[in-house]
């Protein structure tokens, strides 16, 4: 009994934490975990198991959220959107464990520039990318690849000046993946400024477990 009320006083002072745009939902979760203890309290105990996994859902898309804001603003004579998940209903994406996807579209005005940025949060591909900014000689066997300093991070830049195409990626603790993925630029330099604009701090502790 001590587990699941220790459980249900956690998830609580968790959501009372979050900001006052998200008091909506953040009610809605208040409600979820006092009624997963209420069921818990009269041993219907699938009932509070339905009810807290409800309130750990809506927490997570809080969570994500908050992750949507650090994305960086559209630079000089671009626009953007809203952040919103990867299969575009809402903020985030949700992936097992709490992970998510959030995507952010940029378009250049006045002209055919686009860019695209993408956060991943413990997601199986973010695995993959770790072996390449692991192995600096796999990077250098590749002519269109190169290592761009972002302060204390590293990130790789690929420009494929044929097709006016850039794409920044950098790796934060083995876990997160920022990208920006831009066509018909002239030159990669908006996709790195763009991602060296990302609030790498903020990031690190939206996204922390």
């Amino acid at each position: 009994m001590d587990n699941k009320r220790t459980l249900g006083i956690a998830l609580l002072g968790s959501v009372l934490t979050l900001p006052v745009t998200a008091t909506a939902l953040a009610d809605e979760v208040v409600e979820q975990i006092e009624l997963g203890l209420e069921r818990y309290q009269e041993e219907d105990y699938g009932g509070a198991i339905a009810e807290l996994e409800f309130a750990i859902s809506d927490i997570r898309s809080l969570v994500s959220g908050r992750i949507a804001e650090t994305f960086p603003e559209p630079p000089s004579g671009w626009s953007a959107e809203q952040a919103q998940s990867a299969g575009g209903g809402g903020a985030a994406a949700l992936l097992g464990g709490g992970g998510a996807i959030v995507e952010r579209q940029y378009r250049q005005e006045g002209g055919d520039g686009q860019m695209e940025a993408t956060l991943m949060v413990d997601n199986p591909m973010v695995q993959g990318m770790a072996a390449m900014f692991n192995n600096p000689a796999l990077i250098a066997a590749q002519p269109e690849l190169e290592r761009e300093r972002m302060g204390r991070e590293t990130a790789i830049v690929k420009w494929e000046a044929d097709r006016a195409r850039a794409e920044v990626s950098l790796l934060l603790d083995s876990r997160i993946l920022l990208q920006v993925n831009g066509q018909n630029l002239d030159a990669p330099d908006v996709a790195i400024e763009l991602l060296r604009d990302w609030d790498l701090d903020a990031v690190r502790e939206q996204a922390a477990r």
